[in-house]
């Protein structure tokens, strides 16, 4: 039997990454996204090796996402794996001086988004008794670092709402999985930095980071063990990154 994989921020970094991933195996594809035309590119690539339907949407529309997400084409109902992969960080300013409104697209991207399409594919496979639920979290949200605030707090959510998912729905053969990668070389950068190549590339430099297919390989992996075998959260850095001392903050001494 094909399965069916729906992905979110399919059009770029792990989401992208993902459905490559998942088509190279024969798996059917929802893939959502901003950007149509970059939709379109990989219906064209990756229809020749499976069905694929493509939706293009803001997660952060509630309606647009209860509404599509719930009346799916009938070759692609009975979803099997919810890769939620649309997320962003945006700046790296300390909290007294970030701009609220990027405060307000990382919410309504990575902790909203992220619920509604969950909410909307959850009941079809509670009903069918089987399926995975896969967030994409961040060890930002167990270590915290300078400018991370609110981007941290958005994958704290991810981390507490993928546990409860697992209490809300037991006895019922569904899987949830928080994947939580460390530092990871996509698009990711650029957008936190707002287009600024140079600034993303500085992250990276004298690195080697994790990159999106190493997170698709994973994301496919935890997908495909035996239905009994639930992974809850998986974290992974790439070895040039660890966990940094505690920061002191140590005034002049007097004179």
């Amino acid at each position: 039997m094909t399965q069916i994989a729906l992905i979110t921020g399919a059009t770029s970094g792990f989401g992208k990454s993902c459905a490559a991933r998942f088509s190279d195996s024969g798996w059917d594809l929802v893939l959502i996204g901003r950007r149509q035309e970059r939709l379109e590119a990989l219906k064209a690539e990756f229809e020749k090796k499976s069905r694929v339907h493509v939706i293009p949407m803001d997660v952060r529309d509630r309606a647009a996402v209860m509404d599509r997400l719930t009346h799916l084409p009938e070759p692609f109902q009975a979803v099997d794996a919810l890769i939620n992969s649309a997320g962003l960080a945006l700046g790296l300013e300390p909290a007294h001086q970030t701009d609220p409104d990027d405060w307000d697209t990382m919410v309504d991207t990575n902790i909203k988004g992220l619920m509604y399409c969950t909410r909307a594919i959850l009941p079809g496979m509670v009903q069918r008794n089987r399926g995975h639920i896969i967030n994409m979290g961040s060890v930002a949200g167990t270590y915290p670092y300078p400018g991370g605030n609110v981007y941290g707090a958005t994958k704290a959510f991810v981390k507490q709402f993928s546990r409860n998912l697992r209490a809300d729905i037991l006895g019922a053969n569904v899987r949830v999985t928080n994947i939580e990668p460390g530092m990871a070389q996509t698009e990711f950068s650029v957008v936190r930095f707002k287009g600024s190549a140079s600034k993303a590339d500085d992250v990276y430099q004298n690195t080697t980071p994790l990159t999106g297919d190493d997170i698709a390989q994973i994301v496919f992996f935890v997908t495909t063990l035996p239905e009994h075998i639930n992974i809850n959260a998986l974290e992974v850095m790439p070895v040039c990154q660890a966990w940094g001392p505690f920061a002191v903050h140590r005034s002049p001494a007097p004179q």
